[in-house]
């Protein structure tokens, strides 16, 4: 692995784990034992480019799972359903959710910088791109799906803050069997 990428991966675990301002550079130094220069060598504007560059590899790894769960499935309800399942699954596995919420960073950063705002709004919409692909697929129209996905997007964001808060993951089972029932398309 490249050490741009070595910063990104250990970067993104920090950041999720403690929050942006809970991160330290000098803790990002130490835990991928390089140099201050090294770091801006790579990102010459420093932390705030760095949690830029987190944030389009969480992304990426979130689209990627997302469009396969999709696509693996015929409905947005089973689609819907196993993919809130398998986070309900990582919180009781690993008593965390890692990479599929930006609601704690936007919370935390989004008042304060407009291009981390505007890079957690980027992630969303492409959430939200999926969800509404799938339920034109399943019939409904470009504006109810647009709509849907938009709830989708919201509920289940809500329901990672809520596992996360009161530390159990029933607040995703719980959307994870009343949601799916939220989008038959009769």
């Amino acid at each position: 692995m490249d050490t741009k990428s070595l910063i990104i991966e250990i970067a993104t675990k920090l950041f999720q784990k403690k929050g942006y301002l809970g991160v330290g550079l000098n803790e990002i130094l130490k835990e991928c034992n390089i140099s201050k220069g090294s770091l801006y060598h790579h990102f010459p504007n420093g932390k705030e480019q760095l949690l830029i560059a987190c944030l389009q590899s969480l992304n990426a790894i979130i689209i990627s799972d997302m469009k396969e769960i999709f696509q693996q499935h015929p409905t947005t309800q089973l689609a819907t359903q196993t993919m809130i399942e398998k986070l309900a699954d990582q919180y009781d596995r690993d008593g965390m959710i890692t990479g599929y919420t930006f609601s704690s960073i936007v919370s935390e950063m989004g008042s304060l910088s407009e291009p981390v705002r505007n890079a957690c709004a980027l992630s969303f919409t492409k959430i939200q791109d999926i969800y509404t692909y799938k339920l034109e697929e399943d019939g409904f129209s470009e504006q109810t799906a647009q709509s849907l996905a938009l709830m989708m997007t919201a509920t289940i964001e809500g329901g990672i803050m809520l596992c996360l808060t009161k530390n159990t993951s029933e607040p995703l089972r719980t959307i994870s069997k009343g949601l799916p029932q939220l989008l038959k398309n009769e």
